[in-house]
């Protein structure tokens, strides 16, 4: 069993793959979701997930410290720099304003920084923390993700890891087979993206 196959396995097992009427946050509707949160509400799991990313990522990159937008890719980021042996911070922000690192969390100049995200779908939120790095005079070494929903779309400037490609059919919600069935949606993401 390779890697993609093992967590995906994971993911199934533990009810983070979803299948029924989604809204996602780019207001598309959806059949499959995927919320990472399933996941690690089994440690060992999560455990297990992040021991396969770090074991994934080459031998020559050094990370000081796992940073995450909050509050989805919080627990990715820990078991990820645990798995690692780096620093977890999280950056957070009130509704309407920017990341912030908060709550004492600081970054140095010249410290290997590895931003982490559960499931990358538009790339916004890791987008959105790149200012605090550069701000430090940090390095961003790359991105780190369980899952990648962006179907090819998250082409950052830094190398991109992850563990799995999911790759969901959508509709919009016009054209939406199960809205014309008239089955109810379920809203499971964080946001909803203006457009």
């Amino acid at each position: 069993m390779n890697i993609e196959e093992r967590v995906e396995e994971l993911l199934e097992e533990t009810g983070a793959l979803k299948r029924g009427h989604f809204l996602l946050s780019s207001g598309l509707h959806s059949d499959r979701y995927c919320q990472c949160a399933a996941l690690f509400e089994e440690p060992a799991m999560a455990e297990e997930v992040a021991r396969l990313m770090a074991d994934a990522l080459p031998e020559d990159l050094t990370v000081d410290t796992v940073l995450s937008p909050a509050i989805g890719g919080i627990l990715w980021g820990y078991e990820l720099a645990r798995a690692l042996g780096a620093r977890s911070l999280f950056a957070e922000r009130k509704p309407g304003e920017l990341f912030q690192l908060r709550r004492g969390f600081h970054l140095s100049r010249g410290e290997r920084v590895l931003l982490a995200e559960d499931v990358v779908t538009t790339g916004r939120s890791v987008l959105e923390v790149v200012p605090l790095i550069e701000a430090a005079g940090a390095e961003l070494v790359g991105f780190a993700s369980i899952a990648d929903r962006s179907a090819g779309k998250f082409t950052p400037s830094h190398p991109f890891y992850s563990l799995i490609k999911l790759n969901f059919q959508t509709w919009a919600p016009a054209d939406c087979p199960h809205c014309a069935a008239g089955t109810a949606i379920d809203k499971p993401g964080s946001r909803v993206e203006k457009g």
